[in-house]
């Protein structure tokens, strides 16, 4: 059986989607996914950057879709479908093409009380309580504490200056990471994901706000502490036995001392 799998989204989105996409796996599974991405899919018969396949274009008012993705399209027994679902015009264009397809919700509706793990497997039929895992390459550990203190929204980042205060409290080398538009000259950065979770994977701690990076590293199996305020850690917190969160209710008022004294406990553990 030949299965199309299209997963848009942030990295974090995506991979809080992986456990639901590999339950979905047959004899041949192709995965679209934002370009980002795709050096993280290790489950995947092959996988392809999202907007190379020319996808966005299918159902755009009267444009003719190119005979070299209805082609594509028309090679596949099963398409599943987190991209377009809340377009019509996608949809009834994609069905066109491929009747065999099913489409859903990219993201957990707002009142939504559960995890979006769990939501995204509900929606495959896949078992509840899965983790996504990502097998990190040549792992070499490093007595080293990994911070990434930023995320995709401002209002999730705890200040610069608390990392700065925790830095200063930890009995250990840290490694600064950022993203190419994140300002932090210090900071170690990575064009590749796979490389950026390899590197993580290596340290004794990774920490980091509700950000792809800190479901990086959770994925990756490091211990991990994330730091959270606006959103909520029941949905939307990494998953995995390594993983401890903390949450400031605002995020400002989380305090130095609780996060250096979770950030030690976890360097003391085994």
């Amino acid at each position: 059986m030949r299965r199309l799998l299209i997963r848009p989204g942030a990295i974090g989105d995506c991979i809080l989607a992986f456990p639901a996409l590999e339950y979905l796996i047959r004899d041949y599974t192709e995965l679209w996914v934002p370009s980002p991405v795709v050096p993280l899919v290790q489950f995947a018969s092959a996988v392809y950057a999202l907007m190379s396949t020319s996808v966005n274009l299918l159902g755009v008012g009267d444009l003719e879709a190119p005979s070299g993705l209805r082609a594509r399209l028309q090679s596949f027994d099963s398409i599943v479908s987190w991209y377009g679902s809340n377009r019509p015009e996608f949809c009834d264009g994609l069905a066109s093409v491929n009747p065999n397809c099913q489409l859903h919700a990219a993201l957990p509706p707002a009142d939504y009380s559960g995890h979006a793990i769990d939501f995204f497997a509900q929606q495959v039929g896949a078992p509840l309580g899965l983790v996504p895992r990502i097998q990190p390459k040549n792992v070499i550990p490093r007595n080293t504490v990994a911070i990434h203190p930023f995320s995709g929204s401002r209002s999730k980042n705890w200040p610069l200056e608390r990392y700065c205060e925790l830095v200063a409290r930890l009995k250990c080398e840290v490694d600064w990471l950022a993203g190419p538009e994140e300002e932090l000259p210090e900071a170690k950065r990575f064009d590749n994901l796979s490389d950026l979770g390899a590197f993580i994977a290596d340290a004794r701690l990774y920490v980091g706000n509700d950000s792809g990076i800190t479901h990086l590293a959770a994925a990756v199996g490091v211990k991990t502490l994330a730091v959270f305020g606006p959103t909520r850690p029941e949905t939307w917190a990494p998953r995995g036995s390594n993983v401890s969160v903390l949450r400031g209710s605002p995020l400002e008022s989380l305090d130095v001392e609780i996060v250096a004294a979770a950030a030690s406990r976890l360097l003391d553990s085994r």
